[in-house]
């Protein structure tokens, strides 16, 4: 089992920035990819991010690409969601997720889950 916790959620403003973090604990060296995946009041949960955690290969949903950046500090077992630029429609709770082996974005299909962090982009 992998245990996923994130930080870095909160309140900023149109076009500000956050970083978020998922530290990882548990059998971590069984991790293949960690991801991003965020869920707004009454949508469906969307994928964000994901980051191969031995090549360090990343893949962004469109929505996001080139205002969100992912990152991994292996000896931490943690990974980082960067946003940048942030929008109105940013606004959702953001769950960290780690996967055994390679997952699409679907959020099914993913193995391990955080309890999320709200991230509430103001005007």
């Amino acid at each position: 089992q992998v245990q996923l916790v994130e930080s870095g959620g909160g309140l900023v403003q149109a076009g500000g920035s956050l970083r978020l973090s998922c530290a990882a604990s548990g059998r971590t060296s069984s991790t293949y990819v960690m991801g991003w995946f965020r869920q707004a009041p009454g949508k469906e949960r969307e994928f964000v991010a994901r980051i191969r955690w031995n090549s360090g290969t990343t893949s962004y949903a469109e929505i996001v690409k080139g205002r969100f950046t992912i990152s991994k500090d292996n000896a931490k077992n943690t990974a980082y969601l960067q946003m940048n630029s942030l929008k109105l429609e940013d606004t959702a709770v953001y769950y960290c997720a780690a996967a055994r082996s390679y997952r699409g974005n679907n959020y099914y299909e993913w193995d391990y889950w955080g309890q999320g962090t709200q991230v509430t982009v103001s005007s």
